[in-house]
């Protein structure tokens, strides 16, 4: 994800990365070609025009489709920023965790027995990243869990639930020692039954994509509105046509390219979730309650970008 800060609206003008423009370049070059064509052919073939003044059906499509478009690009922002949401919620959950078991052990807890329960919540944010984007967790997972639970954890297909397993099972043992009452048990069972919530919730979002059926749809009518819009403009504006036809298509197609991108907020685009940045905040979060040092942040690769 690429944050910064705001910008001079002269600068907004020229922004470059962060935006969908690279990735557009060869499909608004394509526009462009169209357009010559169209204004080669009605002033040296034929007068080939749609007038869009005249021609409902044009106009309609047009109409039809900005709203199509919005639609889908509100769809895609509900998913992004239920996924931010269901992060912040774990952020809260872990904290209030850390919390409890500093506090609510009616007796004192063995150093390692705590650090156990803090090893395990802090690797379940980078557990979780990982199977969202279904990459390979081991190096983050082997710096901060002990060997045994490591292979245990490894063993497992759904590392983030098996670590949810790991802390009520630390849970279970210690209230059956005594150190842990029975209210302290269901208080910590409940932030727990949250981060389960915030699992299920990511894997919802991840396993259900917008249908594609309509994507489909929408993709192929923005192309052959695009790729017809030169026709339609050469009658009235002639030598300007590829100017504007180019600069109505770069509206359309960054309006489907940025839904398609946060459609899976938790992929590696530009603007999806820095989701590095999450997992390391929620563990410098524990690590301030414990009394540790802070966890090192990444570093932007630029002045005024913050990249993850």
């Amino acid at each position: 994800m690429i944050i910064r800060p705001h910008l001079h609206w002269f600068r907004m003008l020229l922004a470059w990365r962060g935006s969908v423009l690279p990735q557009l370049l060869p499909r608004l070059f394509l526009i462009f070609c169209i357009s010559i064509i169209a204004v080669a052919a009605y002033d040296h073939l034929l007068p080939i025009s749609l007038n869009l003044n005249t021609t409902a059906p044009f106009s309609l499509i047009g109409i039809a489709l900005a709203v199509f478009l919005g639609f889908r690009n509100n769809a895609s922002y509900d998913r992004w920023w239920e996924a931010r949401k269901l992060w912040g919620q774990l952020l809260n959950e872990s904290r209030s965790l850390t919390r409890q078991a500093l506090t609510l052990p009616t007796s004192q807890l063995q150093k390692e027995d705590l650090k156990d329960f803090t090893a395990a919540l802090s690797a379940l944010p980078h557990a979780l990243r990982h199977q969202l984007r279904t990459s390979d967790p081991r190096e983050d997972l082997a710096a901060r869990l002990p060997p045994a639970l490591f292979d245990r954890v490894m063993a497992s297909r759904y590392k983030p639930t098996t670590l949810m397993l790991y802390l009520g099972e630390w849970v279970q043992r210690h209230a059956k020692a005594g150190a842990i009452d029975s209210m302290a048990v269901i208080a910590i069972d409940r932030n727990l039954n949250g981060i389960s919530d915030v699992i299920g919730g990511c894997e919802r979002i991840v396993s259900t994509p917008l249908p594609f059926a309509y994507s489909v749809m929408i993709h192929r009518t923005v192309y052959f509105f695009c790729a017809s819009l030169p026709f339609g403009l050469v009658g009235s504006i002639g030598i300007f046509t590829p100017v504007f036809a180019v600069f109505v298509a770069y509206t359309f197609m960054a309006h489907e390219a940025i839904a398609s991108q946060i459609e899976e907020p938790f992929g590696t685009d530009d603007n999806d979730l820095a989701l590095n940045m999450l997992s390391v905040v929620i563990e410098d979060a524990m690590r301030d309650l414990l009394g540790e040092p802070a966890v090192q942040l990444p570093k932007p690769e630029a002045e005024d970008y913050v990249l993850d």
